[in-house]
């Protein structure tokens, strides 16, 4: 078995199909199926079970890729180790985050952090949905709730709050909001329901709101119709200086606490590169969350 069988099975198992990792790799994907086969062949077990819907990791694939993994990052920390300077990150970091986090947090951070390591490259994959670190989806992930499955490590990262808002010009055209009985007569922006992917993001529920007129699992397009003066909606405080002109509501009544957390494949805890950034990312969220949380005081 050489290492460039391994690498054909992990982009296969990570895009879990032919086509998928065959973009990724620049290979015909029928030539990346005889590649996969004759691996198969020479290891007597199937590591794919074929279905209409792709490739899925079978129990032996899974205990393959867990020691594929592992001999991947021991090359690239090998190769970092000999082209990169004394205490300076290099290579590349995936993280994979809720596009609040993604949006308004995460590209000043990872740029600070570039900018003390010129040889490092950081990619932010912003999905509204939990990442799958076992397919190795992200080297990290920011959740808004801890799993309860996995090897996996977690570590609290901070607090953060929301709050109710609305754009000044908006409430300028419409009745005043002085409690919540108030709200019925008002358009609510907010998550689609049947999209929310953690509970915890799940806020008009806990503050009574059973109707959301206007309606995104993306909180950047619920922030844009806010500031266009469409609705009301629960905001991230850090997101609130991006947006002029909005203003919390029933702020004594309505603020909401959620916290961040980090969260990492349990293999990963003897990588120093990724400890190292991940330490790095998670003291920089937590020093950028109270600035602009601050600044939305």
């Amino acid at each position: 078995m050489n290492w460039d069988d391994m690498r054909l099975f992990l982009a296969v198992a990570r895009a879990e199909s032919l086509t998928g990792a065959g973009k990724t790799l620049r290979l015909d994907p029928a030539t990346l199926g005889r590649r996969i086969a004759r691996l198969e062949e020479a290891l007597g077990t199937a590591l794919f079970a074929r279905s209409p819907r792709g490739y899925g990791l079978t129990e032996a694939g899974e205990r393959l890729m867990s020691r594929a993994v592992q001999a991947e990052q021991a090359l690239t920390e090998g190769a970092e180790e000999i082209r990169g300077q004394p205490g300076q990150l290099t290579g590349s970091v995936r993280i994979g985050a809720p596009d609040g986090v993604a949006n308004f947090l995460l590209p000043q951070v990872a740029a600070s952090i570039c900018d003390a390591n010129p040889g490092l490259e950081v990619q932010i994959v912003a999905l509204p949905r939990v990442f799958n670190l076992s397919r190795r989806e992200a080297d990290m992930a920011i959740a808004v709730s801890p799993p309860e499955t996995g090897r996996l490590t977690v570590q609290r990262i901070t607090d953060y709050r929301l709050h109710l808002v609305a754009h000044r010009d908006y409430l300028a055209r419409h009745p005043p909001v002085r409690g919540f009985d108030d709200l019925r007569g008002h358009r609510i922006v907010g998550y689609i329901p049947d999209m929310i992917f953690d509970s915890e993001l799940d806020y008009l529920s806990e503050i009574g709101v059973e109707r959301v007129t206007l309606a995104s699992n993306s909180v950047s397009v619920q922030l844009n119709w806010l500031r266009a003066g469409a609705g009301l909606g629960i905001v991230h405080d850090f997101a609130i200086p991006a947006a002029p002109g909005l203003v919390k509501v029933l702020s004594e009544t309505v603020s909401l606490k959620r916290s961040f957390y980090m969260i990492r494949h349990g293999d990963d805890r003897k990588l120093a590169r990724l400890t190292r950034f991940a330490g790095l990312l998670s003291e920089g969220l937590r020093a950028e969350v109270a600035r602009l949380e601050l600044q939305a005081a």
